[in-house]
């Protein structure tokens, strides 16, 4: 390979995400479980080669690909598992992300999915504060009907009583969706704690 072509080959691995999501790791906290369901926890495969060499991980599965070095070849690992447990937050911050999934990605008056925006169910400009308790996700079509009004003037209603969710239970509510990447050495850490069928 010629110096040109090898400086292209850098620049453009660097330049590509693409080249950073080929052969990601699962990452799992030191029981055994993913450290978060949705986003599932994976790093790129150089995080992972790197955090093993610092024996901060135990390779737990690997891809059939090798990375190699002038002394060392090592199969690219597929899951990792934490040597030290990291212990969850016992709250969860208060984020539109949090927001959505704690609502399951759907509006929650009408129950569409797709182009959320969120919505103060007691409208600020009447005194209703930025809470879990007072802000729900909600379709366009749905904030535009309710604008400021009071939920009851509006016509709509809520699916459920929105609440400040636990860190177990937007985990639990992670775990509905299935990322659109799954590789097969990832199956039996992601879903082994899960009730099995008679």
């Amino acid at each position: 390979m010629t110096a040109q072509r090898a400086e292209d080959f850098r620049t453009s691995f660097v330049r590509d995400p693409a080249s950073l999501r080929q052969h990601p790791a699962l990452v799992l906290n030191a029981d055994y479980r993913p450290l978060s369901y949705y986003p599932l926890s994976l790093w790129p495969w150089q995080e992972a080669v790197k955090a093993a060499f610092l024996d901060r991980v135990d390779i737990v599965a690997t891809y059939d690909e090798c990375v190699r070095s002038p002394s060392t070849t090592l199969r690219i690992p597929s899951v990792v598992v934490l040597r030290d447990y990291v212990r969850p937050q016992r709250t969860v911050a208060f984020t539109r992300f949090n927001l959505f999934l704690r609502d399951e990605f759907c509006c929650q008056y009408c129950g569409a999915r797709g182009d959320l925006t969120f919505d103060h169910i007691v409208p600020r400009s009447r005194g209703g504060r930025t809470s879990w308790e007072n802000v729900v996700a909600a379709c366009a079509a749905c904030n535009l009907r309710k604008g400021n009004l009071p939920l009851k003037a509006s016509g709509l209603v809520l699916r459920r009583q929105p609440r400040q969710p636990s860190s177990e239970e937007l985990r639990n509510i992670g775990r509905k969706f299935p990322p659109n990447y799954l590789h097969e050495s990832w199956t039996d850490y992601l879903y082994w704690d899960a009730e099995l069928e008679p």
